[in-house]
């Protein structure tokens, strides 16, 4: 008979004061309870992404500087294992849970609450958390998350139909990518800015049109768009308003302090939707992206793998502001 008893510990990525990716180490940590609506997750997979950095380094938005060490931690992290994101196999159920059996495979979207660079994490079960899709093993499915949903809620802020404009500044991260798939998916003329090297990754995810950012200026082009995604953070609604088509609508998934504060100032002035908005999503928002990737509409974007052991080396490269789609950190 079997009297081993489960270790109250789990492995994972702690950092416990700002700085570069050396501060972040693995140690052993008490490992998570789940509460009676909670499903315990052995984690397989996570990504580290560019909220992990911001928060790691507090390098945050212009303006931001001052407001984010409230939510961050003044002088330590508030939270001290990163991962937005996890991949994983239910290992046990709480006395009320319903939707979930254990060995289901899953997707889950911590965001703010992070923690997900552990072993086990935990997730109420009518939280932002999925079933995962059949077609694929968990690591991909990872990549899936942080951008997908990231996408999905910004886009829901339009009526995407067909043969409507998008354009999607900063198309090869994380967001761009899966905001192009999306937006394709949606029927939409998809418009990608990135580098002249992200060119063709950009168009293997359905963009039709594509703009290198270091030789032209797509406000400066005279062409205009329904919708303008903002990955980047480069194009505030004075740069960009005259490139919008009546109506439309610019979503800044990255953006300034006096953006956010001007928004729905800009928006009534102009009648042109400018939002920062990502509003809170739930199961129905990664049962969608299950969905559409169960249909070959958006699939996985990895730049690079890595281990739990080497994670120190995702931060390293995340902070080099290069990554092509996500970086998955494997934990299995």
């Amino acid at each position: 008979m079997n009297t081993e008893t489960p270790s109250t510990t789990m492995r994972a990525a702690v950092y416990r004061k700002f700085g570069g990716p050396e501060v972040v180490k693995i140690e052993q940590i008490a490992r998570p309870e789940p509460k009676p609506n909670e499903v315990l997750i052995r984690v397989h997979a996570s990504t580290v992404s560019i909220a992990d950095y911001r928060c790691r380094t507090k390098d945050l938005p212009e303006g931001l500087g001052f407001f984010g060490p409230l939510a961050l931690g003044i002088f330590a992290p508030r939270n001290k294992v990163l991962g937005m994101d996890v991949a994983g196999v239910v290992e046990r159920v709480g006395s009320e849970v319903t939707r979930f059996t254990v060995g289901d495979k899953v997707l889950g979207m911590r965001g703010s609450r992070f923690g997900c660079h552990a072993e086990y994490v935990v997730m109420a079960e009518d939280a932002t958390i999925a079933l995962a899709p059949q077609n694929l093993a968990l690591d991909d499915a990872a990549s899936l998350i942080f951008g997908g949903i990231t996408a999905r809620q910004f886009l829901n802020h339009v009526a995407l139909t067909p043969g409507m404009e998008v354009i999607v500044n900063g198309a090869s991260g994380s967001s761009g990518t899966a905001v192009v798939q999306l937006a394709v998916a949606a029927g939409a003329r998809v418009t990608g800015v990135s580098s002249a090297a992200n060119h063709e990754l950009v168009r293997s995810l359905g963009a039709s049109e594509l703009i290198d950012y270091t030789s032209t200026d797509f406000a400066a082009t005279g062409t205009t768009y329904d919708v303008i995604v903002d990955c980047v953070g480069n194009a505030p609604f004075s740069r960009v308003e005259s490139t919008i088509k009546p109506g439309g609508a610019l979503l800044l998934i990255v953006g300034s302090l006096a953006s956010m504060l001007s928004a729905k100032r800009n928006t009534r002035r102009s009648g042109k939707l400018v939002t920062m908005d990502a509003g809170t999503p739930g199961p129905a928002t990664m049962q969608y992206l299950v969905s559409l990737a169960e249909q070959g509409k958006l699939v996985p974007v990895i730049d690079r793998r890595y281990t739990l052991e080497d994670i120190t080396a995702a931060h390293e490269y995340v902070g080099t502001w290069r990554k092509r789609g996500n970086l998955v950190v494997s934990l299995v």
